[in-house]
């Protein structure tokens, strides 16, 4: 017999797979390297109710991980059945799954670590004298009860992760790269929440502490902790309610944009979670304020009645699935577009970052106040620096009538420098703007404004578009397709996999049409939205805006500065340019005194 028919023959016939090897298949859903597990027995905490956690790893989890709470505990009787599959105290019945709470539920976690390392449960409940203790090496065994030395509360430790799996356990990378995923999912864990206090110990040694965060300030302390005093300080607090949901949390600046999607965390009902939806709806929030190939930084609450989202989506429980994605997108997109055309307003966001030269102090570092009031050490008499008096009046005249525009956030014009820049000053210190950039923000809002107010002119095609759907893409089209209709376009069905476009927005007449309709339905498919079409016009109208403003050499008297920076006060976003770039920098008197080291 071939080998094949030897498989075939094998194959034929169907077995029941051991307790011990199903735990393992569910320990390859769940548990992919020591993160995985502290993951989960966090959540165990949590939903224990324990306000004090601590962690400690060696080795970066893969020989130990160990997680203690003071948490309600775990009843004698139950110690066997929290070690065993689908068993778990926070379901009781089906309709229990329409609407969790719990961060856990499946009643896998505990098993499945257990088949793959050796975990140790120590725990005692309030009622109970003396605390009990059970233990499996792996082999799926359970050894105890048995009575043990443990305060009111739980403690797990699991060793050897992986130890019996060496196919599983070569996949993991260096203990620092396991550590540095524990500590990225212990700051995640610390931020979901602000009410636990978390201890974590490294190899025996003090790693960090996030001491209980009850307060608003408390809380502030600990992002700076988590995400960088940079993320505090260029960042908006917000809380807003509409339809049954609440968004809360810190929205960073787009003078704080990033690289990577390294600071980007969100939470669903306390529960972190990745989904596109979400990341769909921040992204379409920052459009025209980010430079290309930049990320926002966030760390976003969105609370809701947990029947409206469905969490059992994946075993890992890193994904969600809301029931109307469409109202959650627009909650979010609506409330993050409106901060973000506010604090990209001058009059919102009055002190932004400079670029000192090299060697110098950044805008960004502190200056004691009473630097600003030492006397400026001189190697000359300040007696020759004096103007004649005919200048002094002169001087304070025009002090005089410049004060009203002073107290405004870009202050008044002073100057213009090499064609480029408008210098002016204002009570902090000095404004530096850059003209053609800001004049190109307020052209394209006035351009957008426009637009939107006059509605979506349509323009027939000379020869109608038809495009060929798959059946996804032709039942999404007869969900949305009065959306289409909205933006400007006449699209039918011409058949059972075509439709036909006979109009289209008239700023985009020369654009690939059935590539944009096609990226449209791919949108509306995943997060029942999509501005694809809206981008488009937007990039139309950018460009118009960018051929429309001042240009660089172009010499303007003071009054038409003084014109441009009152515009830019009255005009959302124009912190940035179109194309994400800053539109104005400020400079503290305090920045230049250090700068010069005055008082020095």
């Amino acid at each position: 017999m071939s080998v094949v028919d030897t498989l075939g023959a094998s194959r034929s016939r169907i077995r029941e797979l051991s307790p011990h090897l199903v735990s393992q298949i569910a320990a390859g859903e769940i548990i992919e390297r020591p993160a995985s597990v502290l993951k989960e027995l966090l959540e165990n905490s949590l939903d224990a109710d324990a306000d004090t956690v601590n962690v400690d790893i060696e080795r970066g989890g893969i020989k130990r991980i160990q997680v203690t709470d003071n948490g309600c505990g775990i009843v004698k009787q139950d110690l066997a059945l929290a070690l065993s599959r689908h068993a778990t105290s926070k379901l009781s019945a089906v309709d229990d799954l329409s609407a969790i709470r719990s961060l856990g539920f499946r009643g896998e976690a505990l098993p499945s670590i257990a088949s793959v390392s050796r975990l140790r449960l120590r725990t005692r409940v309030a009622e109970d004298p003396v605390a009990w203790e059970v233990a499996v090496d792996g082999s799926g065994d359970v050894i105890g009860p048995k009575p043990a030395a443990h305060p009111i509360g739980t403690t797990v430790e699991v060793a050897d992760l992986f130890y019996n799996t060496p196919a599983r356990r070569k996949f993991l990378r260096t203990e620092r790269t396991e550590a540095y995923h524990i500590e990225d999912t212990l700051k995640r864990l610390a931020l979901s929440r602000f009410g636990v206090r978390i201890v974590y110990r490294r190899d025996d040694r003090a790693a960090e502490t996030y001491p209980e965060a009850g307060d608003d300030q408390q809380q502030d302390e600990r992002l700076r902790a988590i995400c960088g005093a940079a993320m505090a300080e260029q960042s908006v607090r917000f809380e807003h309610r509409s339809g049954g949901m609440r968004l809360r949390g810190w929205l960073g600046l787009p003078t704080f944009s990033r690289s990577q999607r390294d600071l980007q965390f969100f939470f669903v009902n306390g529960r972190m979670v990745r989904d596109k939806t979400v990341a769909h709806a921040v992204r379409q929030a920052f459009q025209d304020v980010l430079y290309q190939h930049r990320h926002p930084a966030f760390v976003l609450y969105l609370e809701l009645d947990p029947a409206r989202v469905d969490v059992n989506v994946h075993p890992a429980k890193h994904e969600v699935r809301f029931r109307d994605a469409r109202s959650v997108h627009d909650f979010i997109y609506q409330t993050l577009h409106r901060i973000v055309a506010d604090d990209t307003n001058p009059r919102h966001a009055i002190s932004a970052v400079a670029q000192a030269p090299r060697g110098m102090p950044t805008a960004g570092e502190s200056v004691g106040s009473e630097q600003l009031n030492m006397a400026m050490r001189l190697a000359e008499p300040a007696s020759d620096y004096r103007a004649p008096a005919q200048s002094v009046v002169e001087d304070a005249g025009m002090q005089q009538r410049q004060e009203p525009e002073i107290a405004l956030p870009l202050g008044s014009a002073l100057a213009q420098l090499h064609g480029v820049y408008i210098l002016a000053q204002n009570r902090k210190g000095l404004v530096l703007v850059d003209m053609h950039a800001a004049h190109e923000r307020i052209t394209y809002e006035r351009l957008k404004n426009q637009w939107s107010g006059d509605g979506v002119l349509s323009q027939a095609l000379l020869v109608p578009v038809t495009l060929r759907v798959t059946t996804q893409e032709m039942t999404t089209w007869s969900s949305y397709g009065e959306q289409f209709d909205g933006i400007g376009f006449d699209i039918s069905r011409l058949s059972e996999d075509t439709l036909v476009v006979r109009k289209a927005p008239a700023l985009l007449a020369d654009v690939d049409i059935p590539g944009l309709v096609r990226d449209v339905l791919a949108d509306l498919a995943v997060t029942g939205a999509s501005a694809r079409i809206t981008d488009r016009i937007n990039d139309v109208l950018s460009a118009m805006a960018c051929h429309g403003s001042v240009r660089a050499n172009r010499r303007l008297g003071i009054q038409e500065m003084n014109a441009l920076l009152r515009d830019m006060e009255a005009t959302q976003r124009s912190n940035q340019c179109n194309h994400g770039r800053p539109t104005w920098v400020q400079l503290s008197m305090a920045d230049l005194d250090k700068w010069f080291m005055r008082g020095r």
